[in-house]
């Protein structure tokens, strides 16, 4: 690296550690002052790795979203798909056959050339147990393109990719962060260190990762698309909420997501603007229908009658959600089914239940976590939760972990450990969150996320059907279906539906959140 590059940089890290001491834990004191040009992100946990393959939480794809690019990605604003690394792209008439036309003069931040080979180097890295790389993973969203049967070199500008059938949400899941392309250069000279040594096409380029303390990216001046305004970002894993807003009222942080509900009137005076965006999320609890007193569907509803969503949504959360009805959120308006109405607040309907079932003080384990993706106030949201359940006769007992921690217990499967688990997704598709999270092939033994081991067969036939239907009225008609059986069934407690928050110093603009819930920092000026 040229000298100029490490004076940059050791200038960056010396003027955050003066005026933040970059840690996750103390308040910046009331004088801090961050650097002009330098953006200063309040995150909600430290990343698991950033290797796009390897990682599910959106706090993860925050950073990676701006270090790589796709073949695609989501139009500014929508969920639409345009183009990015590819220019354009020919479906076959069987909808079995996608050829990607590639943009020209691109290259890694390692300087290696991406071309065809690096992207076929990428999906057979996740998809073929025998490629050399394979074992850099684990590759946990591999899901997302298990229907590529072949990824083939046309020629160095085209590729093609063979699908074993009609698969609609391909180009969505290629713009989602497990499509975004890494450097082959990079990945067989670190190994499996590559998740801690990042190299994409992005607008900015990996600098250093302190653990528990920063993730600091530069703007990289070659990028296709045109240089950042920023010189760089810093992401700061700040996992304590009220820590969070600390920082950002004593301006150690110029961008702070998520913010609590109850802190959100803090930030609505002069020197902050307050950004809010609907997206596709649902706030869940998973529930173990393998053992234990869920095994019961009618306990299953039980504890969907106990639990106060609404009062939930409009006192903990402060109005910044909607009660959830289903697993499928209202965002994907095309394929969601408004005929559904959430389960009521009704604990003498639970009793009832609970009664019928047999059960007398069904002893519950409950998983909750400090912190993380979309979680919606966890802990507070947790209390408040076993609070209802315990009111209708449920003995519940609350286990609560950092986030990667708690992901580590979770997304194995809930088997043997716990009864009930606080989970988030935001999604890309109707079609991801159901079935990564409650098919049968999707049991974590299986390599799937569907941790409480729901099982019905109507409902696994329906999600194969619609992945393949290429008419999306008929999709719609099959999402919605679904959602009938699955409120019915009651495999999670459906809580809440998010609208996505962040905070912005008045030193920052050009910011916007998108659907996404991705950060986008390309465009966005620090002065």
């Amino acid at each position: 690296m040229a000298l100029k590059q490490w004076t940059r940089r050791a200038a960056l890290i010396a003027a955050l550690a003066a005026t933040t001491g970059l840690t996750a834990l103390a308040p910046a004191p009331a004088t801090a002052q961050t650097p002009p040009g330098v953006l200063i992100v309040g995150q909600i946990a430290e990343p698991k790795a950033l290797d796009p393959a390897a990682v599910t939480a959106v706090n993860d794809f925050r950073i990676l979203m701006n270090l790589y690019d796709g073949l695609v990605r989501y139009k500014d604003g929508t969920l639409e798909v345009e183009p990015a690394l590819a220019t354009e792209w020919q479906i076959s008439e069987d909808g079995t056959e996608y050829t990607f036309t590639l943009r020209e003069g691109v290259t890694f931040h390692d300087g290696s050339a991406f071309d065809a080979e690096a992207v076929k180097f990428n999906f057979d890295r996740m998809l073929n147990e025998d490629h050399p790389y394979h074992d850099t993973g684990p590759f946990p969203l591999a899901f997302f393109f298990s229907a590529v049967e072949e990824v083939t070199v046309v020629d160095p500008q085209t590729v093609k990719f063979t699908l074993n059938a009609p698969y609609a949400p391909f180009l969505s899941n290629l713009a989602y962060p497990t499509g975004l392309i890494v450097s082959p250069a990079a990945v067989e000279q670190h190994g499996a260190d590559f998740g801690r040594n990042p190299s994409g096409t992005g607008a900015f380029t990996f600098a250093e990762w302190r653990s528990n303390e920063a993730v600091v990216v530069e703007a990289n001046p070659d990028y296709w698309d045109g240089a950042p305004d920023l010189q760089a970002v810093v992401f700061r894993p700040i996992t304590d909420a009220n820590t969070r807003t600390a920082e950002m009222l004593a301006g150690g942080i110029d961008l702070m997501v998520e913010v609590p509900p109850v802190s959100l009137s803090e930030f609505q005076g002069d020197g902050y603007t307050l950004h809010e965006q609907a997206g596709p999320h649902v706030w869940f609890l998973i529930l173990n229908a393998k053992e234990g007193p869920f095994a019961e569907k009618a306990v299953r509803q039980a504890a969907n009658y106990a639990v106060n969503k609404t009062a939930l949504v409009e006192n903990v959360l402060e109005g910044t959600a909607e009660v959830a009805a289903g697993p499928t959120p209202p965002a994907f308006a095309w394929a969601y089914n408004e005929s559904l109405e959430p389960y009521p607040y009704d604990p003498d309907k639970a009793r009832d239940l609970l009664a019928e079932a047999g059960m007398e003080a069904p002893e519950v384990t409950f998983y909750v976590t400090e912190g993380g993706s979309g979680m919606l106030d966890p802990i507070a949201m947790g209390t408040a939760i076993q609070a209802d359940l315990e009111a209708v006769g449920f003995d519940v007992s609350i286990e609560t972990y950092e986030w990667n921690t708690f992901l580590g217990n979770v997304n194995p499967g809930l088997e043997g450990k716990a009864d009930m688990a606080e989970m988030a997704w935001m999604t890309n598709d109707p079609d991801t969150l159901p079935y990564l999270a409650l098919r049968t092939d999707a049991w974590p033994d299986a390599g799937g996320f569907n941790s409480g081991y729901y099982s019905n067969p109507e409902v696994d036939r329906l999600l194969e059907e619609a992945r393949v239907a290429t008419d999306q009225d008929t999709r719609a008609e099959l999402y919605k279906e679904m959602q009938e059986i699955v409120q019915e069934d009651a495999p999670w407690v459906f809580v809440a539906n998010w609208k996505q928050n962040a905070v912005t110093s008045d030193r920052v603009e050009n910011f916007t959140l998108q659907p996404s819930f991705f950060l986008l920092l390309d465009d966005v000026v620090k002065n």
